[in-house]
């Protein structure tokens, strides 16, 4: 479309044609404030807290909806625009809950930002009429405390930007309110415990539930033996708690932060990804050979798993009996490992640290206790470890490398990806082609089935195989592929699906950005580039080539897919109903 000639504070100005005032503005090094814009997910202007002057116009205009054109004169910080912004904050302030130092997003609210920013530092600049809420603890994952809620709608673009919509505003005028259908709670409506709703709020509306007080009794119980045990794209993560940089490997400052928490052992999920390739891939070649029901859909994301288990419930046959990676692992550590040790199951703990909100849920899942126990007893957040680091006093970023406790902290690069979409299906491919023809594939990056697209698709050879696989992510994507699938026209093999968009390096337990950084940043691919960098800096890049997934297969479980392995290793799913 060309360029247009503007003037941005009187800085003149050559920008792309068609674009908002808001994104004009970042070519001219101005941040323009907003409380509800969320790009690509959330652009309805409806904060009004980005309100921008224009020369000629009447009044001032939403710079995050409103286009630039040829000869626009935009002023971004005059006196009238601040005025405005800070009245907007105070009326939004007048029927806030402000007990701050009692709220989880205390110091990373965006709305505390900006009343910090804008001198609203008064408690009731306007007083009047507040309606109480009560709090919606009723799902597994998350409270919503609509106390807080500034009526952003982000929350809403959230869930629909997954397909969901299971929340909406309710009322009108002053009673509005964000809800579930006839303000059901959400334990009973078809939410499917994704977080995406918790990650895009800019307050402290939508939190996870806290667990870390169950985790400390645990490791102050000298009765209990508490293992711990990081996903996959934890490492590229955590960090961003302590201010580094999007994009940081912090897996050594990681264990030892876990070290200095007093856990037992420190072990990494990414061994359970190992194990969990072998029986996926096993699960695969069985199906392929024996009739079984194909595409396989992989079962790694418990807010996918719901999602088809809400949606799809007939085609619940299509997905992998395979438990996830943390359960697994926690199956594993309650059988083998409490064997070995001469442990009593039912006094070992298993903690995963996960990126999802939904493997709190999954902890809570029927057939899940290989030992009699549940497989797992607490999820943890991304979010929540950062906590339990930050109140224990540990300077995480002084904190030296130090590496996982073996033989559960051995992996391979194939695990690691797991963290990212594309990963699961890449992992799988590079273990699937060893089982199907005897060897190794010559390059074990399966590139196209990497990136951050939406849905991405690929045909392979192996042996005389034709393989046909796709990807999605975000269940929203994964409705287009379940639909092919219903229809009768997709010949795909092998499907991967991930809860949350981009995969668990965007999972709803991850560390919450600034909208700024979602609306500007690639936050995806910078999270994503740390896991293809230890990929590709592992001396073993297949699944199949750890040595502790060997001993465990020689020793325990026979080989994968044996009648010990299903025991342990795999499980079932109902159907549920849909109701929104």
């Amino acid at each position: 479309m060309g360029n247009v000639n503007i003037k941005i504070n009187g800085m003149p100005l050559s920008v792309p044609a068609g674009i908002s005032i808001l994104e004009a503005a970042r070519y001219a090094g101005i941040e323009i404030p907003t409380l509800c814009y969320l790009k690509n997910i959330n652009e309805i202007g409806a904060c009004r807290i980005c309100m921008v002057e224009v020369v000629g116009a009447r009044s001032l205009v939403s710079a995050c909806v409103f286009p630039v054109n040829e000869g626009m004169e935009i002023y971004t910080n005059s006196e009238r625009v601040r005025h405005s912004r800070k009245t907007t904050l105070e009326l939004i302030l007048s029927t806030h809950d402000k007990n701050c130092l009692a709220c989880v997003r205390s110091g990373n609210c965006e709305l505390q930002k900006l009343c910090k920013e804008f001198g609203v530092d008064k408690p009731n600049y306007y007083e009047g009429e507040v309606i109480h809420y009560d709090f919606d603890d009723s799902a597994a994952h998350m409270i919503r405390d609509n106390n807080k809620c500034i009526l952003c709608r982000r929350c809403i673009a959230a869930c629909d930007n997954q397909g969901i919509s299971v929340i909406g505003a309710n009322a009108r005028g002053f009673d509005t309110h964000v809800s579930s259908a006839f303000d059901k709670d959400l334990a009973d409506v078809s939410c499917i415990s994704c977080g995406q709703c918790i990650v895009n709020c800019p307050t402290g509306a939508i939190v996870e539930k806290d667990d870390t007080d169950k985790v400390l009794a645990a490791i102050n119980d000298p009765k209990k033996f508490v293992i711990v045990n990081t996903a996959p794209s934890i490492r590229a993560t955590l960090g961003e708690a302590f201010g580094m940089h999007i994009g940081t490997n912090v897996e050594g400052k990681m264990v030892a932060a876990l070290r200095r928490l007093g856990f037992d052992k420190v072990f990494d999920t990414d061994f359970a990804a190992d194990l969990t390739i072998m029986e996926e891939a096993n699960e695969l070649v069985e199906r392929v050979k024996n009739g079984g029901v194909l595409p396989m859909i992989t079962s790694c994301s418990p807010g996918w798993i719901k999602y088809c288990e809400h949606y799809y419930p007939e085609l619940i046959p299509h997905l992998s009996t395979c438990k996830s990676p943390q359960q697994m692992f926690g199956a594993t550590m309650k059988t083998y490992y409490a064997e070995k040790m001469g442990i009593d199951p039912k006094d070992m703990v298993v903690v995963g640290i996960m990126p999802c909100t939904a493997k709190k849920f999954e902890t809570k899942r029927p057939n899940q206790a290989a030992s009699g126990y549940p497989d797992v007893d607490i999820a943890l957040t991304t979010r929540e470890l950062a906590r339990m680091i930050e109140s224990a006093g540990i300077y995480f970023n002084h904190l030296p490398d130090e590496e996982f406790d073996n033989p559960f902290g051995e992996s391979t690069g194939a695990a690691t990806i797991f963290g990212t979409t594309g990963g699961v299906m890449e992992a799988a491919l590079r273990t699937a082609v060893k089982m199907i023809t005897g060897k190794d594939a010559p390059n074990p990056d399966f590139e196209a089935v990497r990136g951050m697209e939406n849905i991405k698709e690929a045909d392979y050879k192996v042996g005389d195989l034709d393989v046909k696989v796709a990807v999605a992510s975000g269940t929203k994507n994964a409705k287009v592929i379940m639909d092919k699938i219903k229809s009768g026209e997709s010949n795909y093999l092998f499907v991967e699906i991930m809860g949350c968009p981009g995969g668990c390096i965007n999972g709803g337990g991850q560390p919450i950005q600034h909208a700024v950084v979602h609306n500007f940043i690639d936050l995806k691919a910078r999270r994503a580039e740390v896991l293809y960098k230890a990929d590709k800096e592992n001396k073993k890049r297949r699944s199949h080539e750890n040595s502790a997934i060997k001993e465990l297969y020689d020793t325990y479980l026979e080989k994968p897919g044996s009648h010990k392995a299903h025991e342990i290793l795999h499980t079932s799913y109902v159907a549920r109903k849909k109701y929104n």
